[in-house]
């Protein structure tokens, strides 16, 4: 807050003096004048200083980051405020210096009140009591022993103040009010003296410039208001002087003109005919205007019947709403089928994935189990050719005869021995032709998956390369006309278009493809915004029905039935829509509205509408994305963001494309997309090329794999009849060697043991083969299952895209109702605003013609007959005044003339007296600032020297030099100090002083203020911020001696250090802040 300005003396003390308002005359500033050096340096009584202006407690409520602080009451002599960074101590000052009507920018905090209002509250309160008693207490019969000064800051900025008694009732909401109060306890919030702020305080610190100091000075002690208001009073008396030789000049001329007008006075004549006739005529006019009134009066009357009768547009208003409601309801439905079916698909698709899994887990098991039975079933052939073997051994030992010749037998064990090996070779090679089919087959099933898997992967390529070559088709098309990105034929539409246009077939010719009407500010959101607007691209825009129709037509020869474009039907106009509070506004990231250049306001309208363009962010970090619209609230209108690869996040869900998003319609230079398509189909075709190369390769590898497996198999089956052939050589042999010994009975029971083994077998075989059967049925089903979902999945699919198709039409028909229902309520706000205007027009009117009626009365109270018209009483009424102008310049008016003479002769004589006057006063206010000059001159030095010996004695407590010198002339202050052990240094500058002894000769420097100021209440903030512990105690001790000192003045200190070493004292109150609430939350979280 500014130093108010009164009259011309009142500045000229520091000390508290009352001021006096309003002007003053020369004989008060000569009183005043002399008094003053009597009462300059006197201090006022205890009672006065102690009990006024003190502060007795403060209260915040949603100021800067605090919902609430306080209340704080404050003791009457030294108070410390002691919290941690974040706790609030330095809000506490700023709203001091707010609630005492200080200005943002003299907080240092902010340039704007609207910043210290709390994020997300409407209004900030401050509450500031001051003391009020004693002899010179500010009207006591009015507010008590205290004044209660009450702030309300709102978000846009506004401040309104109340100023309540003790009781709380409100005596005043006036600024001139609380400046009377705090001109009565001498505060000014803005003297740094009085309140001393971290910023001030910093900037003193760090100051080189001895100017700055001696300004500091100036204003501290107010000399510095002094002298602008000595130099507003030398310029206001040099302009007075020029005014009043002006005025001279005009003196002689009014002089003239009273000569002339005293002639004119003496030569009069009246007009009494024509004068009444005159009135005669203004009492029939004053009644012919309130006959025209009563006739308007009835025409408003019967018009505001015609309108309340003839529209009904209430109805229509409520059959839309109705629609909108119903159309909303179904947007939502939809919305809701559709998270359903997405949770349905990410259902399925976790199902297809377990079903795959578990067919591979039973193709193996199928494999394994046709193993087992091939195994079995070579096995029963063996024990059945065994059986075989055995019968025709004891059918030969029954029908043969003996043979015994030695030879013979020798032969025979030779051949068995022969077989015997021979058998055991067959055997083991037998077990390592099994094993070998085993891990062939294990081969063959891993090759198989490896192609199955390669060959989807090519598929995906293929499909890949496909849509690049398509899109690369596009591009080069796009080379003579950048239309055909839009489709091939699209140059053609719209030269149909332009041609129906020029016939007259369009009402207003249709605006589209949209994506051809917009461009990027930022060719880095290209793919953000395709994302956004996918669906709009191709879209054209019409301003009714009957142009969509012939659109509709147009595009038929073009684009068959269900591959056309959208066409939106939305009215033309030639500006956008106002988006003030409606759109997101983000200091970081911009909207997709704000990263587009769109020249036509038909398209930024129509995106606004469909799209909400304006309320869409573009980040492009998905973390940060995340964060901003999932880690807290949303920003303000913000119901969606998009990312720089085209994920698209709300506030409680994260959509990621399937695939990657291809930008197609908002490219740059078509060359650089071509080339960039160009190199994608290359590395596209080689890596097709090396799948299809590795894919042969796999494929040569499974037939090879096969034919090997195919070879064992037939080996070993070769290897098995060889061993059958041994052992039934082997069999016939020993059968042979024995015939008379061997005993016909243990072959049968060999036979019948080998029986049973074959029954044994075939059991196992079928077994195996059960067991089979049941993992192909297996295998089957879970392969028909797996199918089943796959389908399930597809119908899925395409039943969202349906329903997503649905939703896009559902949401352009919410966006038509409410726009309709929107243009209704303006038609019937409108409607019911001309009806509300008619009748307070009406009233108007009927309260004009009571007016006229009454001021009719007051000219002539009787009605009369009047048959003449308005207009032909009015040329009467100007012949008659012409023909009576005609006569008073010839001859003068009476009145007029006596007027005239009266104040030609009343400014004669009221000028003559003011030029007197003003001469005089100039001539006393010559003198008076002759003396106000060298008593200020006298007072600065006072002040100076006291400041220098009060700093000199302070600095002697530290045990240092230091010394002020003040050079008025230039105004400048240089400060020296020398701290202990440095006495004999040449250099003596502030800057070379440690952090901690700068601050402390910084509070000795405001300490000698203080004893040369007055106030009724001192505050500092973090004056300790840079002192060590040592400097800190030092000052501190000095601030509490200048406390007992003053104890009847009031001393804030604010520090955000320990307090424990402070003396105990009934004097002294400190107040603990507690830690902010978001230090809280961050560590919850």
């Amino acid at each position: 807050m500014n130093k108010r300005r009164s009259c011309v003396l009142d500045v000229v003390k520091p000390s508290k003096t009352p001021r006096t308002e309003g002007k003053t005359c020369v004989q008060d500033d000569m009183d005043v004048d002399e008094e003053d050096g009597g009462q300059q340096d006197q201090p006022l009584s205890a009672s006065s200083v102690g009990d006024i202006g003190v502060i007795e407690n403060i209260t915040l409520k949603n100021f800067m980051n605090h919902h609430l602080l306080g209340p704080f009451s404050f003791g009457p002599n030294v108070n410390f405020i002691v919290g941690n960074n974040g706790s609030g101590k330095s809000a506490i000052l700023t709203a001091l210096i707010v609630g005492l009507g200080g200005k943002a920018t003299t907080t240092n905090r902010g340039a704007s009140l609207k910043g210290f209002v709390k994020y997300g509250e409407s209004a900030a309160d401050i509450k500031v009591k001051l003391k009020n008693r004693g002899k010179e207490a500010y009207k006591i019969e009015t507010y008590g022993d205290s004044i209660c000064i009450e702030h309300r800051i709102t978000s846009d900025g506004c401040r309104t103040c109340k100023i309540k008694n003790k009781t709380g009732h409100v005596i005043s909401t006036k600024k001139e009010e609380l400046t009377a109060i705090l001109d009565h306890f001498n505060i000014q919030v803005d003297n740094p003296v009085s309140i001393l702020n971290q910023e001030m305080s910093k900037q003193f610190l760090h100051s080189k410039n001895e100017t700055d100091k001696y300004k500091f000075f100036m204003k501290a002690t107010l000399l510095e208001q002094m002298k602008r208001d000595y130099i507003h009073i030398k310029q206001t008396k040099a302009v007075t002087r020029d005014q009043v030789e002006r005025q001279e000049e005009c003196l002689k001329d009014l002089r003239q003109l009273f000569l002339q007008k005293k002639e004119r006075y003496e030569s009069l004549s009246s007009l009494d005919d024509l004068r009444r006739t005159l009135e005669d005529l203004k009492q029939k006019m004053a009644w012919c205007l309130v006959r025209e009134m009563e006739c308007q009066v009835e025409q408003l009357k019967e018009q505001i019947e015609r309108e309340e009768s003839e529209f009904k547009l209430k109805e229509k208003l409520e059959l839309c709403q109705n629609k909108v409601s119903v159309s909303e309801k179904k947007s939502q439905e939809i919305q809701q089928k559709i998270w359903r079916l997405t949770e349905e698909q990410d259902s399925l698709a976790e199902e297809s994935r377990k079903f795959k899994e578990e067919i591979k887990v039973k193709s193996k098991a199928q494999k394994n189990q046709e193993v087992i039975y091939v195994c079995a079933e070579n096995k029963l052939k063996q024990l059945e050719k065994e059986q075989c073997l055995l019968q025709d051994r004891i059918h030969k030992i029954n029908h043969s005869l003996r043979r015994s010749h030695e030879a013979e037998q020798i032969q025979r064990l030779k051949k068995i021995s022969a077989f015997k090996k021979q058998l055991e070779k067959l055997e083991a090679e037998s077990n390592v032709l099994n094993q070998e089919i085993k891990d062939k087959q294990q081969a063959l099933l891993k090759g198989r998956e490896e192609y199955d898997k390669l060959s989807m992967e090519e598929k995906e390529i293929q499909a890949c390369l496909e849509s690049k070559l398509k899109r690369k088709k596009q591009l080069m098309a796009s080379r003579s006309n950048r239309l055909r990105r839009f489709g091939d034929s699209m140059p053609e539409l719209l030269q149909s278009i332009d041609r129906a246009f020029a016939q007259g077939r369009f009402i207003k010719k249709p605006v589209g493809p949209i994506g051809a009407c917009i461009s990027l500010k930022d060719p880095s959101l290209v793919v953000a915004v395709e994302s956004c607007l996918r669906s709009f691209m191709k879209t054209f825009c019409c301003d009714n029905y009957k142009d969509e129709k012939v659109l509709q037509e147009l595009m038929s020869p073009y684009f068959p039935r269900g591959s056309r474009p959208q066409i939106i039907v939305c009215r033309f106009t030639d500006r956008a829509y106002k988006l003030q509070g409606r759109g997101v506004c983000h200091p970081e990231f911009p909207s997709v509205l704000d990263a587009l250049n769109i020249e036509n306001p038909v398209i930024t309208n129509c995106l606004i509408d469909m799209r909400s363009i304006e309320s869409i962010l573009i980040i492009k970090e998905k973390a940060r994305a995340r964060k901003v619209m999932q880690g807290s609230r949303p920003p303000k209108n913000c119901r969606e963001a998009f990312t720089a690869e085209g994920d698209q996040v709300f506030s409680n869900r994260y959509y990621t494309p399937e695939n990657e998003v291809l930008v197609k319609y908002l490219g740059g230079d078509p060359e650089a997309e071509i080339r960039l398509v160009e190199s994608e189909v290359e590395n596209n075709q080689a890596q097709l090329s090396r799948f299809q190369l590795h894919l042969r390769s796999v494929k040569e590898d499974i037939q090879s794999m096969e034919e090997k497996l195919r070879s064992v198999i037939v080996t070993c089956k070769h290897n098995q009849e060889n061993i059958n052939k041994v052992k039934a050589s082997i069999t016939e042999l020993e059968n042979i060697e024995e015939p008379q010994t061997e005993d016909i009975s243990s072959l049968e029971e060999d036979a019948r043991e080998n029986q049973q083994k074959i029954e044994s077998q075939r059991r196992t075989v079928t077994d195996a083969q059960k067991d089979l059967k049941k993992h192909e049925r297996s295998l089957m089903n879970i392969n028909q299952q797996y199918k089943d979902v796959k389908n399930k999945m597809e119908r899925l699919s395409d039943e969202v895209e349906q329903i997503k198709e649905e939703q896009v039409k559902a949401e352009s028909e919410y966006s038509k109702l409410d726009q309709t229902m929107q243009v209704l309520t303006k038609k019937l706000k409108s409607h019911q605003d001309n009806i509300q205007t008619m009748r307070a027009e009406l009233s108007l009117k009927e309260e004009e013609t009571r007016a006229f009626e009454a001021k009719a009365k007051e000219i002539c109270p009787e009605r009369p007959h009047v048959n003449l018209s308005t207009k032909s009483i009015d040329v009467e009424i100007t012949r008659l005044r012409q023909k009576i102008n005609t006569h008073e310049r010839n001859h003068g008016d009476k009145e007029q003339v006596i007027r005239e003479y009266a104040e030609a002769h009343g400014n004669y004589k009221s000028k003559s007296n003011q030029l007197r006057d003003l001469k005089k006063f100039i001539d006393r206010l010559d003198n008076i600032m002759t003396d106000r000059q060298a008593r200020y001159k006298i007072l600065r030095r006072s002040l100076s020297v006291r400041c220098k010996l009060y700093f000199n004695n302070f600095m002697i407590k530290l045990q240092c030099c230091g010394s002020m010198m003040f050079d008025h002339n230039n105004e400048t202050l240089s400060i020296s100090v020398k701290p202990p052990g440095r006495e004999n240094d040449s250099v003596s500058d502030m800057r070379s002083l440690s952090g901690g002894e700068r601050s402390f000769s910084t509070v000795c420097f405001l300490l000698s203020l203080w004893e040369i100021t007055e106030s009724p209440f001192r505050c500092l903030d973090e004056f300790d911020v840079y002192m060590d512990m040592h400097n800190r105690q030092i000052s501190l001790d000095l601030l509490l001696e200048l406390s007992e000192r003053q104890q009847l003045r009031q001393f804030i200190f604010i520090t955000p250090q320990s307090t424990s070493n402070l003396p105990k004292s009934a004097h002294i109150k400190i107040h603990q802040l507690q830690d902010p609430e978001r230090d809280t939350e961050e560590n919850g979280h």
